[in-house]
């Protein structure tokens, strides 16, 4: 195993040899100057797409290229490096989770962006616990989708939008094609991602595997990866299909975890833990049918189920106690054991319907929704005195509770055409939700029943006028929800009495903006936005009739973001020239947000402290990633400036902690370079370089997993990859 890699790149360089010598020069510059068609693609979804309807939102459509980002590493600030307002927290620098988040939301496992898959979602329990475990490789994405705020009513929750990342399609002219990339690099990374696809007949298919390891770049940190997925697409006549997709995703990853500021001070290319692991495994089959009635009438019934589990041993302490054998014991400190174990079920249907309203066509989209989601949730569990991943316990989990959600929606939304340039789009969605929670906590002597329901409708409107053929205004306002998770009813760490009447965090988002292209030179799309967050939840000091106090948990206080995002792309040769052959692009992603607390309070130590004015925690005031890319029929290739001002990570603002825990999360800037390179038609290789200067940086404090403390960044690193497409 120790060589694998290297048997593997062989393997690959020698049958590159061997193909090669079939390959002709003038193939080569057929097949390769489709390259340079592709960037001239939209940067926005269309009106209309699918069952969808976009007309008047704030959209983003990212073209996955290996000549602009690491797509072996999965590196996320490359991939989203053309959408402004994203940041980006790095948990580690493997790329095994996707934390994302977007004008004040909460970036950990993108919790408040509702993530999918070809459509359907892949968060573990989309209404009680929406973190999302799954991660898919990079290198499968053929594009992804971004919605802002108003993608609520299609959607359903999350403040911070929807993503969905469509897997790549099979090339339905071969029965058997052949898709294999073999990536090397610093601190022993190794990537291997291999595909096959075809069609037969009416059945067509696609399938990979990708394994992805290393030692990471900080001591303690090796992690071993692994991911499956397969499509099986049955055309069964010229207006239907009906396919089965199965995904699935699992590592286990060392957890070198947090450090304090004199640590990260002193070097943060350190650790000083060594026995603490996680390990999620999720699983998702799903069933899609599609079928067009006419030319104007869709129907997309997706049903898909997600099972699997998170799984962790740590030795939980502050980042300033180390983690060392115990005198009194003679061995290590036991350590803490926490599970979960995902069951869900969900279906959507959509219907898109175009009909003649006067003179022009307007389009209906309609839907409906059921998700039934379960987690069994099983925390302080007394670990071994081991130093590997060993789930054993020597004493039962201290919390033990079973959590259901059940969720029912229906959505309309109608593009109404007002004349050739004018469009407006309302639309509602009416939501139920039900949470019920049952089972023990506080080391299994209080015992927990918790039952409500909630139904609540949320409405919103879109306006588009298109300016010119290559120009457009859009404006939407869009309500939107947060139910409350889990994990805020049943905190971990206590027993907090609970608000009866506690309220989902609920607020609105609105966009105005102009987008579009000035002749062939210049892409742009440039918006000023307005979130409100409403009840965001969170503890409060009370106290009894014997004046006792008491932790409690409420709805806290209302926040508002405000800002502009603008992305602007110049093409400095083919916007000049058409013919060209070779282009060099400068683009710019900016947004500043100023996101405040209005009003509330917050528990510390026991006072509570008006939030009023303090900063929205993990939201910087600026974010701004400059980029250049150069192509050619064999070359792509971008360097890209990224720059994050600072930002707190807490909402109390917090300016120092001893523990690192929290604090200031002060500004960085990083370069990045991707460069990719295609030769002899079926053959490519590519070399990523993250960090080119070595900055010394962090994007995060945390608390808790995989902390406390300090997450530093990774220092520069590089990968570099050899492919073939057959």
């Amino acid at each position: 195993m120790k060589h694998l890699h290297k048997t593997l790149l062989t393997t690959v360089i020698t049958i590159c040899v061997y193909q090669a010598q079939a390959q002709t020069t003038s193939k080569d510059t057929l097949k390769l100057d489709s390259v340079i068609v592709k960037e001239s693609r939209s940067k926005n979804l269309p009106d209309v797409s699918g069952a969808y309807i976009f007309s008047g939102k704030k959209t983003n459509i990212i073209y996955v290229d290996p000549g602009k980002a690491n797509l072996a590493g999965n590196n996320a600030r490359t991939l989203f490096s053309q959408v402004p307002g994203i940041n980006v927290w790095e948990m580690d620098g493997a790329g095994l989770q996707l934390n994302i988040g977007t004008r004040g939301t909460d970036m950990h496992r993108s919790i408040e962006t509702n993530i999918r898959q070809n459509g359907y979602n892949t968060n573990s329990d989309v209404v009680g616990y929406p973190e999302n475990h799954y991660n898919m490789p990079f290198q499968a994405i053929g594009e992804v989708q971004y919605v802002r705020g108003a993608s609520s009513l299609q959607f359903g929750s999350q403040f911070g939008g929807m993503v969905n990342f469509k897997i790549k399609q099979p090339d339905t002219t071969k029965t058997f094609g052949l898709e294999s990339e073999q990536t090397t690099g610093s601190n022993r990374f190794f990537n291997s991602y291999n595909a096959i696809g075809g069609k037969i007949g009416k059945v067509s298919y696609y399938a990979y595997f990708d394994a992805r390891s290393g030692d990471g770049w900080r001591p303690d940190a090796a992690f071993n990866y692994h991911a499956y997925y397969t499509n099986i697409k049955y055309q069964f006549n010229t207006k239907g299909s009906l396919s089965f997709q199965f995904s699935r995703s699992d590592y286990v990853q060392q957890i070198a975890g947090g450090l304090t500021d004199d640590m990260y001070n002193a070097t943060s290319r350190q650790s000083n833990r060594f026995r603490n692991f996680f390990k999620p495994a999720i699983n998702i089959p799903a069933i899609l049918f599609n079928y067009n009635f006419s030319n104007n009438t869709r129907l997309e019934v997706t049903s898909h189920t997600l099972f699997g589990e998170r799984s962790s041993v740590q030795f939980i302490a502050p980042s300033n106690v180390a983690d060392v054998v115990n005198p009194a014991l003679g061995t290590y400190n036991p350590r803490q054991v926490d599970r979960d174990h995902y069951k869900s079920f969900t279906t959507e249907a959509r219907l898109l319907h175009s009909y003649k309203l006067g003179s022009l066509y307007s389009t209906l989209a309609t839907g409906l929704r059921y998700a039934d989601g379960s987690t069994h949730r099983q925390q302080k569990g007394v670990g071994t005195t081991a130093g590997d991943f060993d789930l054993s316990l020597t004493k039962d989990y201290g919390i033990d509770l079973d959590l259901n959600a059940i969720n029912y929606a229906v959505f309309a939304e109608n593009l109404f055409r007002i004349t050739n340039k004018f469009s407006v789009t309302p639309g509602v969605r009416y939501e139920v939700i039900k949470t019920t929670i049952d089972g023990v906590v506080n080391n299994r002597s209080t015992h927990v029943a918790y039952n409500r329901n909630r139904s609540f409708p949320l409405f919103g409107t879109g306006l588009q006028y298109q300016v010119s053929s290559t120009t457009q205004l859009y404006g939407n306002f869009s309500q939107a929800y947060r139910p409350y998770i889990y994990a805020a009813v049943t905190p971990a760490d206590q027993l907090t009495l609970v608000d009866p009447n506690m309220k989902d965090s609920k607020g609105y988002n609105a966009d105005l903006g102009y987008r579009g292209k000035i002749g062939q030179a210049l892409t742009f799309d440039v918006n000023g936005f307005f979130v409100h967050y409403g009840n965001r939840a969170g503890t409060l000091t009370v106290q009894d009739a014997g004046g006792v106090n008491h932790l409690y948990l409420t709805t806290i206080g209302n926040a508002n973001a405000k800002g502009i995002e603008a992305y602007t792309e110049l093409s400095l040769i083919r916007g000049f020239n058409p013919q060209s052959g070779t282009d060099l692009r400068l683009f710019n992603t900016l947004a500043y947000t100023h996101a405040r607390y209005t009003t509330g309070s917050i528990n510390n130590n026991g006072t509570n402290v008006s939030l009023a004015g303090h900063k929205i925690e993990g939201t910087p005031d600026w974010t701004n990633r400059t980029g250049l890319t150069y192509l050619t029929g064999h070359i792509t290739g971008t360097v890209l400036l990224s720059y994050v001002s600072k930002q707190f990570s807490d909402a109390n603002n917090t300016t120092f902690n001893p523990t690192g825990a929290t604090g200031i999360v002060p500004a960085y800037k990083l370069v990045d370079l991707a460069f990719n390179y295609r030769f002899l038609k079926n053959y490519h290789v590519n070399l990523n370089i993250n960090n080119l200067t070595d900055q010394k940086y962090f994007t995060r404090r945390i608390n808790m997993y995989p902390g406390p403390g300090i997450l530093p960044g990774n220092g520069i690193t590089f990968n570099i990859g050899l492919g073939v497409k057959l």
